[in-house]
């Protein structure tokens, strides 16, 4: 006995247990299933023409479908042998799956091209929407339409059939019912040819090696519907999804496909067919409480009728719908008041519809009485027109009375007859299509005696094996008659899917809209076409938080999805000239960002300005400074011949004058826009100024202690080393060491001017920049060292016992004039751009006014206001 007969036999006569017991052990090389099998007497699960439909041929094309949606009334179970009991509930759309597969059978019998001289037939069985009539079914179809087990195997033995009359199946109307058929086909070889089944674990040829499919996996529709999300830049979007493989698959792929989009799931609700009702009131408050406005739902459209019915009670009327293809095209859900109510502008998936040229006109001319064994046709007919077309067979309706014979389809407008947009009808015509190209290339031998290239068909079409014809699948690659180019992908087919969109027509009816298509991985869509849920061409908006505008940067916010931030703006010095960004950006160095932080804008140079208050205040003091030092050398100048003046070397007097007159002129040279020659000008002008004036101080304490010790017995020859020459020489040596020193500094590595980039903010101060910090500390090192220097000799000389000891004074001005430079160096440190040139004018200003006040006020009092003190006794006095 031949395999296939093994199994047909096992299955009918022993029951699906030791059916499958015989699989394993068949595996371990046993055959004890099969003998206990050959011993009974058995007969089939009820005659398979009472269940399908045949039409005789060449070679049987099995087909299974949905006839009918409601089993027998008996408690069916998978391990029970289903009762001959019909299934009731007639379905109008597999009606028409079934012609279409009728109807392109009789065009490639009718083909010169498409296997000549080969009559194609059919099996059609009512699998009744259960996969266990399904896998009966399939039995009863791989197994030939013998009544009797003993027959079968007995007809197989005398003709010499080595594989089964059916070679093929077109069938699978789900995925669940297509993986449990194709894995029972596995063994045989037999492909299964499926036109809805669409679950993605189904390309696995490992696992479903004998699988064929003309619909697209859900793979795909779940991409699809990611890139129209991200498209129209939904960020914040809701599901709904059956909690089953299909829902949840279709999520998973679309979480994979949105999550590199800056897309983000507002929820996820599940539904359950058992617990229906509250879980659809459970999403219904999840999409009224989310501030999503667009929602997926992936679902079987009965579903979705619950939902549209809780979220109608609820009032939520103003969400963006996205459709998979299991209910975007359902006229049911369509054509519900709630839908018009709570799902307007719907925006789904689809299969691809076609169109076939002559089909409409097949489908409205079908009428029982020419086709007396149709008996799927007759049930319609009776449901249909509500009478009985006559012929003599068992009926859901056989207490009706006789049709009159002018009914006809032509006035009837229903699933059934509606051509316009074929989408699994299609499905059909695209397997039986693939299935007649595979059979031609297997039953097409080359003809010697015939012109090259030219095939003519072989007479062994009673010897078909399924797997020769299943790798005939996998070559297929042909046109059919509408143009389409088809081809197998492993298991798949070329991803094609329709963009449709629920329209509200005039008359108050939602019409599905074509407005694009899906093309491999291509989305092509009119988004002009398409009507949304706000009754307008505007498209919603969908997000959980505002884009951030220019010049700010988005802040997740800590526990919430990315697409939830918050807007910060950028820090000074940064900008972000684009909506949405996620960083701010350094402006360069040279540029500083503007108000708004949008752009970067050249950084405006600064200084300290003769035009600005500041520099206004400070060129005043200067200028005073100099007055009342012009002032002091005028009123000296003009009682040089006077005790006071002439005391302590009077050239030393106005030499000290005539050198805080210069301190007070440098500091107006660090005023106004610095440049090569000022920066260079500049500190030699303060470093030789004060080493100037600072000599002086230091010759005049070294005069005052010299005449006081040379007032001492024996010491009469010490002032002769500090005679006038000797003090005038002494003040040049000092300032001459500082002139060599800022002659090699500036010679060397000078000053230069420079804009401070390193301080923050649009303006920039233009500064002399130290090229050479050991310069710069040389030369405020030594006027530091002549200056404490000063400070202990005057210090020293403050308790001579003349009775004006200039020595006094001189103490309090280096100490005035210390405390000053002391102070200085951290203010100019810490003090940012021009301020910084300030600190360092009023440096200068303020020890310059520290040295003109302590020493020459107290003489100037003397010799306009106490002029009888300015003798030589009263100086003399002790």
């Amino acid at each position: 006995m031949s395999l296939l007969s093994q199994l047909v036999t096992l299955w009918i006569c022993s029951g699906p247990s030791l059916f499958l017991a015989w699989l394993v052990g068949r595996q371990l090389g046993l055959r004890v299933g099969i003998q206990m099998a050959e011993t009974l007497n058995c007969s089939r699960w009820g005659i398979p023409s009472k269940k399908g439909f045949f039409q005789e041929g060449d070679v049987i094309i099995g087909g299974l479908f949905n006839i009918h949606y409601v089993p027998p009334t008996r408690d069916y179970r998978f391990t029970q042998q289903p009762d001959n009991k019909p299934c009731t509930g007639l379905q109008s759309l597999p009606m028409q799956y079934i012609y279409a597969m009728m109807f392109a059978l009789e065009e490639i019998n009718n083909s010169s091209t498409l296997l000549p001289g080969v009559k194609l037939g059919h099996h059609i069985h009512d699998s009744c929407s259960l996969p266990a009539w399904a896998l009966q079914a399939a039995l009863s179809l791989v197994g030939g339409h013998m009544p009797s087990c003993n027959s079968a195997a007995k007809y197989e033995e005398e003709k010499g059939i080595g594989a089964s009359k059916v070679p093929l199946i077109i069938g699978g109307c789900n995925s669940v019912t297509a993986q449990i058929v194709s894995r029972l086909l596995v063994p045989l070889s037999l492909p299964l040819v499926s036109y809805t089944a669409s679950t993605p674990s189904l390309s696995d040829k490992q696992q479903f090696p004998n699988f064929f499919r003309t619909m697209a996996s859900d793979v795909y529709q779940a991409r699809a519907i990611a890139q129209l999300a991200i498209k129209f830049k939904w960020t914040w979007v809701g599901a709904v999804v059956a909690n089953n493989d299909y829902g949840l698959m279709v999520l998973k792929v679309f979480q994979e496909g949105i999550q590199r989009a800056g897309v983000c799931l507002a929820f996820v609700e599940t539904l359950q067919r058992e617990n229906i009702v509250s879980d659809a009131r459970r999403a219904a408050l999840a999409i009224q409480a989310s501030t999503a406005k667009v929602i997926l739902i992936v679902t079987w459209y009965t579903d979705v009728m619950e939902l549209f019915l809780q979220l109608e009670k609820l009032n939520v009327t103003d969400r963006q719908f996205l459709a998979s293809e299991a209910w975007s095209t359902s006229s049911d859900l369509r054509q519900s008041t709630v839908s018009h109510k709570v799902a307007s502008g719907v925006l789904g998936v689809a299969i691809r519809s076609s169109t076939l040229p002559g089909f409409d006109t097949y489908i409205r001319n079908l009428n029982p009485s020419l086709r007396p064994n149709d008996h799927f046709l007759k049930e319609f007919w009776e449901k249909e027109f509500g009478c009985s077309p006559g012929i003599a067979t068992a009926s859901p309706f056989a207490s009706l009375p006789p049709c009159n014979g002018t009914e006809s389809l032509w006035a009837v407008n229903n699933l059934f007859t509606d051509t316009s947009q074929l989408r699994v009808t299609y499905n059909v015509y695209l397997a039986v299509y693939a299935a007649a190209h595979a059979l031609h290339s297997l039953l097409s031998c080359p003809d010697v005696n015939s012109s090259p290239g030219r095939n003519i068909t072989c007479s062994f079409t009673n010897q078909i094996k399924p797997i020769e014809l299943m790798e005939q699948l996998r070559k297929v690659n042909v046109t059919t008659p509408q143009g389409e180019a088809f081809n197998f992908q492993g298991a798949d087919i070329t991803v094609k899917y329709d963009l449709v969109n629920w329209q509200s027509s005039p008359e108050g009816q939602v019409q599905l809209v074509l407005i694009g298509l899906v093309n491999d991985f291509d989305l092509h869509l009119n988004e002009s076409a398409i009507q949304w849920s706000t009754g307008s061409s505007q498209v919603p908006v969908s997000i959980c938080s505002e884009a951030c505008p220019s010049g700010t940067r988005m802040a997740t916010r800590k526990g919430e999805p990315i697409c939830c931030f918050d807007c910060i703006p950028c820090a000074d010095g940064e900008i972000s000239n684009t909506t949405g960004s996620t960083q701010c950006v350094h402006c360069p160095s040279e540029f500083w960002s503007n108000a708004e932080r949008t752009a970067c804008i050249p950084r405006q140079l600064d200084y300290l300005s003769f035009n600005e208050t500041l520099g206004i205040t400070l060129t005043a003091v200067a200028v005073s400074g100099v007055t009342v030092t012009i002032a002091v050398f005028v009123v000296f100048l003009y009682n040089r011949q006077t005790p006071m003046v002439r005391a302590n070397n009077s050239e030393l007097s106005f030499l000290l004058l005539l050198s805080i007159k210069l301190c007070f002129l440098c500091s107006l040279v660090f005023i106004g826009r610095p440049s090569a020659w000022s920066c260079r000008f500049q500190q030699a002008a303060f470093g030789i100024s004060f080493v100037l004036c600072v000599s002086c101080l230091q010759v005049k304490t070294i005069v005052v202690l010299a005449a006081f010790r040379s007032a001492r017995p024996g010491a009469e020859a010490l002032m002769r080393w500090f005679g006038p020459g000797q003090q005038r020489g002494s003040v040049c040596f000092f300032t001459s060491i500082q002139i060599i020193i800022c002659t090699f500094w500036l010679s060397l590595n000078p000053p230069v001017p420079q804009p401070d980039l390193e301080i923050p903010g649009l303006q920039v101060t233009l500064k002399c920049a130290m090229t050479s910090v050991i310069g710069f500390s040389l030369v405020l090192g030594y006027i530091g060292l002549l200056g404490c220097t000063s400070l202990l000799l005057a210090f020293l000389a403050r308790k001579l016992p003349d009775n004006f000891n200039e020595a006094k004074l001189i103490t309090f001005s280096m100490l005035i004039f210390c405390a000053v430079w002391v102070a200085f160096v951290p203010a100019y440190v810490s003090s940012p751009g021009k301020y910084a040139v300030a600190v360092e004018i009023f440096a200068i200003l303020a020890s310059s006014y520290g040295l003109l006040v302590c020493i020459f006020a107290p003489k100037c009092f003397i010799i306009l206001l106490r002029p009888e003190k300015n003798t030589k006794k009263h100086l003399m006095a002790r």
